[in-house]
C-alpha cells in the first residue's frame, strides 16, 4: 500500500486491509512496525530489506519528517537567499521557520555534548541531538543557518551582504531600505553605536565584509547625569510654567524644549528635546521627602503643588 503521490509506504501503526483485500483483515500497520524493529535490530533478512525498500517503505518516520523539512528549506532558501527564516515563516503551508529553529536546538544539544565530552564530563543522553548528516545538509545550504549569535543579527548581516553584492550601497538611515522586513539602515546605526558590545568575530565580519565602523564619540548620543536630567526636566516645567501661568500639569503632557532651552540635545544638533513633563513631576511628588532643599525650592518658585 503505498500512499497516494508519494513513493513512500507509510501506513498507520492500527492499519489493518480491507475485505476485498488479500488477505483481508491484515494488520499490516503492526506487521510493518514488526519488520521496522527486526531490521532495526539487524536481524531481518538482507533480502526482505531489499523487496520492503523496493516498495518504499519507511525505514524511520523521523527521517521522513526530516527530508520534508530539508525539501522546504531548499526552497526558501532559494528564493530569499539564505536560511534564516523567522520563526513564523512558512513554505507552501510548511512551518520551515518553526522547523529551523528547531533544528538550531538540536545542533546547539550536539554541540554542548561535544564540549562536555571533550572536558570529560558525562552527557546524560544523546537525544534531541542533530545528527552529523543532517548538519551537513543543512550547511549545504547555508553554511551560516546556525549561527554563534542571534539568528536576527545573522539575517540582517547577509542580507547587507547579498545587497551589496547586487551593487547596492551601505544604507546608514532608518527607514529608507527595509528588506524581508528588516529595517537595514537602523540595523546597521545599532551596530555602529553597541559596537562594544558584539563579540570579536561579528565585529570582524562587520569590519571586513560590510565596510561598517564603531561610531566615533562625536556621533553617540549625549549620556545624561542625574543633575543634567533634573536641569532639562526642571527648564521644562519653567517653560511650562511661563506659558500656561501655572504648573497644573495633565499626567500625559510632553513638553517639547527647542532653542536655547535644549542645551545637551538627546537626539543631535537642530533636533528638539521632548520631556515627559506630567509624569516626571508625578515622580516628584513620590519622592519629594528625597529632594535637596534647593530643588525643593525651585519647584516652588513655580507653584508645585505638592
Amino acid at each position: 500500500m503505498k500512499e497516494t503521490g508519494t513513493d513512500q509506504l507509510r501506513v498507520p501503526y492500527d492499519y489493518v486491509t480491507p475485505d476485498d483485500w488479500a488477505p483481508a483483515g491484515f494488520p499490516l500497520g503492526t506487521w510493518l512496525a514488526d519488520q521496522r524493529k527486526t531490521h532495526k535490530a539487524g536481524r531481518l533478512d538482507a533480502g526482505r530489506v531489499e523487496q520492503l525498500t523496493g516498495l518504499g517503505m519507511v525505514w524511520s518516520h523521523q527521517d521522513v519528517a526530516f527530508e520534508e523539512g530539508l525539501t522546504a528549506a531548499r526552497a526558501w532558501a532559494k528564493v530569499h537567499g539564505h536560511l534564516l527564516p523567522p520563526t513564523t515563516a512558512a513554505w507552501d503551508g510548511y512551518p520551515v521557520g518553526t522547523w529551523t529553529k528547531n533544528q538550531r536546538f538540536a545542533a546547539r544539544t550536539a554541540d554542548t555534548i561535544v564540549q562536555r565530552q571533550q572536558a570529560s564530563l558525562s552527557v546524560p543522553s544523546s537525544a534531541g541531538a542533530l545528527a552529523e548528516a543532517r548538519r551537513a545538509a543543512l550547511e549545504e545550504i547555508d553554511p551560516g543557518w546556525c549561527p554563534v549569535w542571534d539568528t536576527g543579527w545573522q539575517r540582517c548581516f547577509r542580507l547587507i551582504q547579498s545587497l551589496l553584492q547586487d551593487g547596492g550601497v551601505l544604507p546608514v538611515a532608518a527607514g529608507k531600505v527595509i528588506v524581508q522586513g528588516e529595517d537595514l539602515g537602523r540595523w546597521v546605526t545599532a551596530q555602529r553605536h553597541g559596537w562594544e558590545q558584539l563579540l570579536p568575530a561579528q565585529q570582524w565580519l562587520l569590519d571586513n565584509v560590510l565596510g561598517i565602523e564603531p561610531a566615533e564619540e562625536a556621533e553617540r548620543p549625549v549620556r545624561r547625569t542625574q543633575d543634567d536630567m533634573w536641569a532639562l526636566n526642571l527648564r521644562a516645567a519653567q517653560q511650562f510654567h511661563a506659558r500656561e501661568g501655572h504648573l497644573r500639569v495633565p499626567r500625559k503632557h510632553v513638553e517639547h524644549l527647542e532653542g536655547s532651552a535644549a542645551v545637551g540635545r538627546q537626539n543631535g544638533a537642530g533636533e528638539p528635546v521632548t520631556v515627559r513633563l506630567g509624569t516626571w513631576l508625578d515622580n516628584v511628588r513620590k519622592r519629594a521627602h528625597k529632594l535637596t532643599e534647593q530643588r525643593h525650592a525651585d519647584l516652588d518658585q513655580l507653584g508645585m503643588r505638592w
